[in-house]
């Protein structure tokens, strides 16, 4: 079997009956659904003809807003009238993570995040265009809007980015995933598209004012270091071209500070796991390597990763090289080894796969 064959049975088999995709069913820190990964493996699924699958995962976001509206509508009122903009922490917000029946999951990481909140309208306008389901916007509308409702109000108060941490500071790629979410709904909400294009086109402005240093884009709002996810401000999320010169210094940080042999580093300062080397960062290199006429590197990548596959599938990072090896152990003794499988590292090398034409 292949690994483009394995990932997608793999996916199916890890998505529950309510749609959640579980991020890593055998390790118990991942044990749930978040709505930024799942956007993307329901994206690979949609690459690879799985619409069935990403239609499940979208009607399961559906009914995560639907049962947390009234802290959705809570939080707007609440930032409306001019809440602390440093009260990151405090839980009157929407979570980040869920379990597959929706409910929300206390623990030590930061929960109010609101990348995946923009990203699952930006997965859902680009499951239509693959799928032709264009009647799913009319059933989910009125969590589009109120999604839309909500990152609209919170889009300038500090969280969490990505990867859980950073939640006193405002950053880049979060606020390419609402943009990206807004401007994939303009389309489908024709009352609402001056409006949505205006929001837009502010948040677009905002990144390049505050979210670049040195001509190229920056981890968060007053810090300058590199970090690896600021690739989907180009893929997917639309902020800026692949070939803006913004960008290319961008990768050139990347590929610099972050690049290991084939192998992808989050950030400089990692030490999760001692800081290894990320599958789903690596083909989101290869993604934009195919899109800038770098398809031999890319394909380097690709088998790079089909030859990090263990027995049960793609794992969340290697340990080929590690940016601080002396927390290595220290996260094994405190979580257990690193998770495998990662759904979304098997979902981004569909994406990259896809890219590169290779057949599923």
């Amino acid at each position: 079997m292949t690994l483009i064959e394995e990932s997608v049975k793999l996916i199916l088999q890890h998505q529950a009956s309510t749609g959640a995709y579980l991020a890593s069913p055998a390790f118990i820190h991942y044990q749930y659904a978040w709505l930024r990964d799942g956007t993307f493996t329901a994206y690979a699924m949609n690459r690879t003809g799985n619409h069935e699958s990403a239609r499940k995962f979208y009607q399961w976001c559906d009914d995560v807003i639907r049962k947390h509206e009234a802290k959705a509508r809570a939080a707007i009122s609440a930032v409306k009238k001019g809440l602390d903009k440093n009260d990151a922490g405090n839980d009157r917000y929407l979570h980040t993570r869920y379990t597959a029946d929706g409910e929300e999951v206390a623990g030590e990481w930061g929960s109010f995040q609101l990348d995946g909140y923009g990203t699952w309208l930006w997965g859902l306008a680009e499951h239509v265009r693959m799928s032709g389901e264009h009647d799913l916007i009319h059933e989910l509308k009125p969590s589009i809007e109120l999604t839309i409702d909500y990152v609209v109000a919170c889009w300038q108060l500090p969280n969490f980015d990505c990867w859980e941490e950073g939640g006193d500071r405002i950053h880049p790629v979060t606020l390419g995933a609402i943009y990206a979410g807004i401007k994939a709904m303009e389309p489908y909400l024709s009352d609402r598209a001056f409006e949505l294009a205006q929001q837009g086109e502010t948040i677009r402005q905002f990144i390049r004012e505050h979210g670049t240093a040195n001509r190229r884009l920056i981890k968060s709002v007053g810090d300058h270091s590199v970090d690896a996810s600021l690739l989907w401000l180009a893929l997917p999320y639309g902020i800026v071209d692949v070939d803006d010169p913004l960008m290319i210094r961008t990768v050139q940080a990347i590929e610099e500070e972050l690049r290991a042999g084939y192998g992808v580093h989050r950030y400089p300062t990692d030490t999760y796991y001692g800081g290894g080397q990320w599958l789903l960062l690596s083909a989101w290199l290869g993604w934009y390597y195919v899109k800038t006429g770098r398809r031999e590197e890319a394909e380097k990548i690709a088998a790079w990763i089909v030859s990090q596959r263990q027995a049960s599938g793609l794992p969340e990072q290697v340990q080929e090289h590690l940016l601080s090896p002396a927390h290595y152990e220290m996260w094994v003794e405190r979580a257990g080894h690193p998770a495998v499988p990662l759904l979304w590292s098997h979902a981004m090398y569909l994406v990259l796969a896809a890219e590169l034409g290779m057949q599923y």
